[in-house]
């Protein structure tokens, strides 16, 4: 068997499981949130963003992981326009965007698919100036490599990924929020930059953080 291949039998083979557990002890019913029918038709291009700020992908440039939970996922996403990487715990975690940390816990050691684990989970919160907030969950015990205050830039390594708090396997949880017109905190769906150009992500989908070809 060839190297794509196996991997894409590992993959149908995670994905299976993952449905079969959240249909058997979640359920499948959906978001009525009209921000999921909106993050649809952005992912379909059949609303255009050409405005938005375009982040980078959370992890190091020519490394690739799969998406295993999209915005609003029947598996523990139903009210977030969340995303959930998966990734080997240790690894790297970068910096989507510039910003200021505004909030890291790094004490967290337990974690596992049981709510009771949720205050273990490991975050850090940055903020950017447009008042917008990036979040980064599940780090691994003593993996923030930044403290509240420190300027971090786009790019850089800001943690290691884990599994603290309410996770059933090791995973990055990324979330970002912003304050619409009353100023109250909203989540909004956001693009990247991948390999294969600007997008919004999918589920079940394999992204490439690729590197930049340097300039002289």
């Amino acid at each position: 068997m060839n190297v794509a291949l196996d991997l894409l039998m590992r993959t149908l083979f995670f994905k299976l499981s993952m449905l079969f557990t959240c249909c058997c002890f979640v359920g499948c019913a959906v978001s009525n949130n009209p921000l999921r029918k909106e993050i649809k038709q952005l992912q379909k291009g059949a609303i255009k963003d050409d405005t938005s700020f375009v982040y980078s992908l959370p992890f190091q440039e020519g490394n690739s992981h799969l998406l295993v939970q999209g915005y609003f996922g029947v598996f523990s996403h139903k009210e977030r326009a969340a995303l959930d990487f998966k990734m080997k715990r240790g690894t790297n975690i970068l910096a989507v965007r510039d910003g200021v940390v505004l909030r890291v816990k790094e004490d967290g050691s337990k974690g596992g698919w049981s709510r009771k684990f949720r205050s273990q989970g490991n975050n850090i919160v940055i903020q950017h100036n447009d008042n917008s907030r990036s979040g980064y969950w599940h780090l691994k015990k003593d993996g923030a490599l930044v403290k509240v205050g420190d300027t971090v830039k786009q790019g850089q390594v800001i943690g290691l990924s884990g599994k603290t708090g309410y996770a059933a396997i090791p995973h990055l949880h990324f979330i970002v929020w912003t304050t619409d017109r009353r100023g109250q905190w909203q989540q909004v769906a956001t693009r990247f930059k991948t390999s294969k150009g600007i997008k919004y992500l999918k589920p079940w989908r394999w992204y490439r953080n690729k590197k930049d070809r340097l300039t002289f």
